[in-house]
């Protein structure tokens, strides 16, 4: 697979997904914190565009903490309109930022989990890729998914993908499709439901801590 092909088509199909929207939906509340779909959108643009404010000053406005000024970076990315954004992250499809550390995969990573992020909770198609989806789930299992999930969170148990050949670990088992294994792993607790096996008690447990 071409993960970086595959990288500039998720972010279209966010860009389509943005562009298709209401004012209604782009403002419901996602599965990533106190972001908006909307807001999603913009931490996924701010990561391969121009910041709207220089950088330093945004540090400086957050205290120097990197998570808030992240966050802050979001909002004030997705203030700009929808047709705007939209067209921005199109335009910015094919930047070949390749994050440290967690490389082109956390990249299609994160468009695969924030994509789920918008897309669950206005009740719209998934459609991931199964091929994209071994990627993330491999990477979310390297030890180098940084910010994505912890070694805490996955020790100890046996994972399965019941849609593709794929398993890690050993352990109560934990077994199910590869998105809700991917979600779960990076701790949206809304796929646990779509999880089956005596490990997903332990997993359950783990992410409500």
């Amino acid at each position: 697979m071409d993960i970086r092909a595959a990288i500039a088509d998720e972010r279209r199909r966010i860009a389509d997904l943005v562009g298709s929207l209401e004012p209604g939906q782009l403002n419901t509340p996602s599965l990533c914190g106190e972001w908006t779909v909307k807001e999603v959108a913009g931490h996924l643009l701010a990561a391969v565009s121009k910041p709207p404010v220089p950088v330093p000053l945004l540090l400086l406005r957050s205290g120097f903490r990197l998570h808030k000024a992240n966050a802050r970076l979001a909002v004030l990315t997705a203030a700009r309109p929808a047709a705007e954004l939209a067209q921005a992250l199109r335009d910015h499809a094919d930047v070949a930022f390749q994050p440290p550390i967690v490389g082109y995969p956390g990249q299609l990573t994160d468009l695969q989990v924030h994509g789920q992020d918008m897309r669950r909770p206005l009740g719209l198609p998934h459609g991931l890729r199964l091929d994209r989806l071994k990627v993330s789930l491999e990477f979310l299992t390297s030890g180098r998914a940084m910010g994505f999930t912890s070694k805490r969170r996955l020790a100890g148990l046996r994972f399965e993908a019941s849609d593709l050949h794929w398993a890690y670990g050993s352990g109560p088992l934990v077994t199910g499709p590869a998105e809700a294994l991917m979600l779960a792993m990076c701790g949206r607790g809304v796929a646990l439901k779509e999880l089956d096996g005596p490990g997903v008690p332990v997993l359950t447990g783990r992410l409500s801590a």
